[in-house]
């Protein structure tokens, strides 16, 4: 009998649009060998079967496991997490407590320090003082130039780097638009990359994949929403690092896979500066569209598109 497949995308988040092509990969790529299911979440948070509005509880009756292709709020908060475990419907991905520190920037933080994982030093700011004098006062504790991003959400959506107090009031007032904290930190200006990590595989509890090396158009002042899904950066895998490098890359990603209590499959984003390695943000649900990261990297050590979300099915499965 086949497995019968969920895959959820949408979703209430800033990250819909990357959801639908996440979401239509991994249903095109299962459709051969399993049931699939599409389950869109309309961005009023409504869950559709078969263009139909239907509650959790109905569609996790008909299936054998859940796949979580969705992204930043609600998808990756723990908030879906927590109603498939309710429900005791096996899905991929990190749990409902882990995922929802992975996507506060700032509980990222904190953890990375507690567990001496070298980040750029920031601070958290709110959205409840006049954006001038916050920007004022971020001035007298932090030497520009300054990234600025949203506490929570992925794709670089917010996001942005200031090199002056303008700027930065400019950058503050577009991350305060999808989060009301921001976080605020020192521009670190170095080579950018990541580094998977995926459980289980290859006789390993936790594999580190090869660190991709991304280079970004010179026009771009960093790895944009735009450059990560218009086909203008180059991706290369595994990266142009010294074997160092690579190594230093390879055990931070796992250092923060287990600090952090991922499971399945997780992606961590470097700079590689002349300062050093830095530790910027992970991914616990990565995108998976035909110009996502992930599946490169797994390609380069020989498992197809299909493989890998076999052996993600199995891991939810416990098989």
């Amino acid at each position: 009998m086949m497995t019968r497949v969920a895959v959820l995308r949408g979703g209430p988040s800033s990250e819909y649009d990357v959801s639908l092509k996440t979401g239509a990969n991994v249903l095109a790529a299962l459709a051969p060998k399993y049931k699939t299911k599409d389950i869109l979440i309309s961005k009023d948070g409504t869950w559709h079967m078969d263009g139909i509005p239907a509650t959790p509880e109905k569609i996790a009756r008909g299936v054998d496991v859940v796949f979580i292709a969705l992204h930043g709020e609600y998808g990756e908060d723990g908030q879906v997490q927590r109603i498939l475990h309710q429900l005791k419907v096996p899905y991929t991905g990190s749990e409902a407590w882990p995922s929802s520190v992975a996507l506060n920037k700032a509980l990222t933080k904190d953890h990375f320090r507690k567990h001496n994982i070298r980040t750029p030093h920031g601070m958290l700011v709110c959205n409840d003082e006049d954006v001038e004098t916050l920007a004022a006062r971020i001035f007298n504790k932090l030497s520009p130039p300054w990234f600025v991003k949203p506490n929570t959400g992925g794709s670089s959506i917010g996001a942005g780097l200031a090199k002056d107090i303008q700027s930065l009031i400019n950058r503050l007032q577009e991350s305060f638009k999808y989060s009301d904290t921001v976080i605020v930190e020192e521009a670190i200006m170095g080579r950018e990359a990541t580094c998977g990590v995926i459980d289980n595989f290859r006789n390993k509890k936790h594999y580190a994949l090869f660190p991709i090396e991304i280079i970004k158009p010179k026009a771009r002042d960093f790895f944009d929403y735009e450059c990560k899904y218009d086909g203008s950066t180059q991706e290369i895998c595994p990266g142009n690092f010294t074997a160092k490098e690579k190594q230093e890359m390879q055990n931070a990603a796992l250092k923060v896979h287990k600090a952090l209590g991922l499971r399945h499959y997780s992606r961590t984003d470097f700079i590689v500066s002349p300062r050093g390695i830095y530790t910027l943000e992970v991914n616990t649900l990565p995108g998976l569209t035909s110009e996502s990261l992930f599946p490169k990297a797994m390609a380069a050590v020989g498992t197809n598109y299909l493989g890998f979300l076999e052996h993600l099915i199995n891991l939810a499965l416990k098989k």
